[in-house]
């Protein structure tokens, strides 16, 4: 996390006239299997799409809250970066999209069995949504019922 010294004056007034949320309780649901046992799925707030899918549209006042579906086999280079925000320095995760996408470590989980499996589809959505309230009340509960059909055990949240 950078100190706000680090941004541009737009952006450090923007932070601090933010009405950030606060959640209380924040929503926890403890593990009830071993991680060995469990199926697992990503879900990064990168904006990742696949050569094939729509960008996110950058247009949308307060952020497009829409999600893509990247499939398990997907090969990480093929993943392209459509975060909107230019707070932050893009160049990490576009020389590897592991830092917010990390499949391949996954993979590497599951062949050392420190994981049950990897869940056939991971979910991306946009970061940087500064009006969150249809993520929350449409977006997010759509996200959580495909993984629950598809019987994931626990998601890896890889925010940015």
């Amino acid at each position: 996390m950078g100190e706000l010294k680090e941004f541009s004056i737009t952006v450090r007034a923007f932070l601090m006239a933010y009405p950030w949320r606060r959640i209380d309780p924040i929503p926890w649901t403890p593990l009830i299997k071993k991680l060995a046992q469990c199926r697992l799925a990503l879900i990064s707030s990168a904006g990742f799409v696949l050569p094939e899918q729509a960008p996110f549209d950058e247009t949308i006042k307060g952020g497009d809250v829409s999600f893509r579906e990247i499939p398990s086999d997907a090969h990480v280079s093929s993943l392209i970066e459509t975060h909107r925000s230019d707070s932050f320095d893009h160049s990490g995760i576009n020389a590897d999209p592991n830092l917010a996408f990390p499949i391949d470590r996954v993979r590497e989980l599951s062949e050392q069995r420190s994981i049950g499996s990897i869940n056939r589809r991971h979910l991306s959505f946009m970061g940087s949504i500064t009006a969150p309230g249809r993520l929350v009340k449409e977006s997010a509960p759509a996200m959580a019922s495909l993984l629950r059909e598809d019987g994931v055990d626990a998601a890896l949240l890889v925010p940015v």
